[in-house]
């Protein structure tokens, strides 16, 4: 088999042996609306009979079969040019999914240590994805591979192509910082069934990874304005993302983390402001450290990504803003203070403060005098949020 060239193309798709069949949504998907919404908070397990079976089945076939192109044909460098610009459209029975800047992807995924056949299993068909029902008021649909270590979110037009042409800056971004807070992009790829609309959705780490032991999940944005979600009754098993208000109160307490933490989110901020991008978020969840856990700051290990090309100086690595990263899984998205872990992670990079943004920050303005909200400039809303970081810290 050819590797594939640049630019778009089509071919016919391998098929994972072992596989969920690719069919439409069920008619017990009806059931399936009509259960206690109250339920409906939380992750669940998207299998036969639920009104996503046959999307995520084609999204798993999909997937194994584009993760199969970069370990046929594997990068050998740096993403070129080109690398960005490809799209390869594999064709199914029934549908056919699109991965975009494939080659730049899998170049990026192998940069933060990743295997390829674990990224394929762990998307491909060996387990159900998992539904995770938001409190965001995104109309975008969430899910988690079965293993909860990656993410995927469907996503519109404009925001995949804000993401790929930021795409070569945020590659850069991650080199200069190998330790940054933003959250891995693994993949952006497309679905179209029956020569209908395409979908388009992300691939990405979880930054709630693993999730086990997690108490409180929190996403921040440094506002007020809907910034408030209803708790779950106590001892309820259902799953909610927290907001700014629930916060209020509390302190994130990383005692000496803390310098590289706020340091770290003026450099990523900054990134996203050059990039006139806003409304992005910070996810934070809390797990408790057992008593064998605490103060093992001196054991940590300095882990470096295998291909990440840094420096081992203490002054290069200064300019890195690299850290003493804990022996564990997800360790670029953790900090452990000296009794709780914290999971941190900047998502959301694909809203750009354009005409529509700026009549919306005007609207907003004559409607919530006095009281803050999401869409501002980029400045000031990467200001606000390093200033709530400051604040809630210590």
């Amino acid at each position: 088999m050819a590797a594939p060239s640049p630019g778009p193309h089509e071919v016919l798709a391998p098929s994972p042996e072992a596989g969920c069949r690719a069919v439409t949504s069920s008619r017990r998907g009806l059931l399936w609306r009509l259960r206690d919404k109250q339920s409906r908070l939380g992750l669940f397990e998207i299998s036969p009979g639920h009104e996503l079976h046959g999307m995520t089945c084609m999204m798993q076939a999909g997937l194994w079969a584009a993760t199969q192109v970069s370990m046929d044909h594997p990068p050998t460098g740096p993403p070129s040019q080109d690398d960005f610009l490809e799209v390869l459209t594999q064709v199914h029975e029934g549908f056919e999914v699109g991965t975009l800047a494939g080659p730049a992807f899998a170049w990026l995924r192998r940069s933060l240590g990743l295997a390829e056949d674990d990224y394929q299993a762990a998307l491909g068909p060996g387990g159900p994805y998992l539904q995770f029902l938001s409190t965001s008021k995104s109309k975008a649909s969430f899910f988690l591979s079965h293993d909860q270590r990656f993410f995927l979110k469907t996503q519109g037009r404009r925001e995949v192509q804000t993401l790929l042409a930021h795409l070569p800056r945020y590659v850069q971004h991650l080199q200069r910082h190998p330790h940054s807070l933003l959250a891995r992009l693994l993949g952006v790829h497309s679905l179209r069934v029956d020569r209908g609309k395409k979908t388009y959705f992300i691939v990405m780490q979880s930054v709630f990874y693993p999730a086990g032991r997690i108490s409180e999940r929190y996403d921040i944005k440094g506002c007020e304005v809907s910034r408030w979600v209803d708790p779950a009754p106590e001892g309820s098993p259902i799953v909610l993302v927290l907001k700014d208000l629930n916060f209020q109160g509390k302190t994130i307490k990383l005692g000496p983390q803390r310098n590289w933490f706020l340091r770290q989110m003026e450099l990523d901020t900054t990134f996203l402001r050059e990039l006139n991008v806003l409304d992005y978020s910070l996810l934070m969840a809390f797990q408790c450290l057992h008593e064998d856990e605490r103060g093992l700051g001196s054991s940590l290990i300095f882990r470096t990504a295998r291909s990440v090309q840094g420096a081992q100086s203490p002054e290069e690595s200064g300019v890195q803003n690299r850290r003493l990263l804990p022996d564990a899984p997800n360790a670029l998205h953790i900090l452990d203070g000296p009794e709780q872990r914290y999971f941190l992670g900047v998502v959301d990079l694909a809203t750009v403060y354009g005409l529509r943004k700026r009549l919306e920050h005007l609207w907003k303005t004559l409607r919530y005098p006095g009281r803050t909200f999401s869409t501002v400039s980029p400045a000031r809303y990467a200001r606000r949020l390093c200033q709530w970081v400051e604040e809630h810290t210590e």
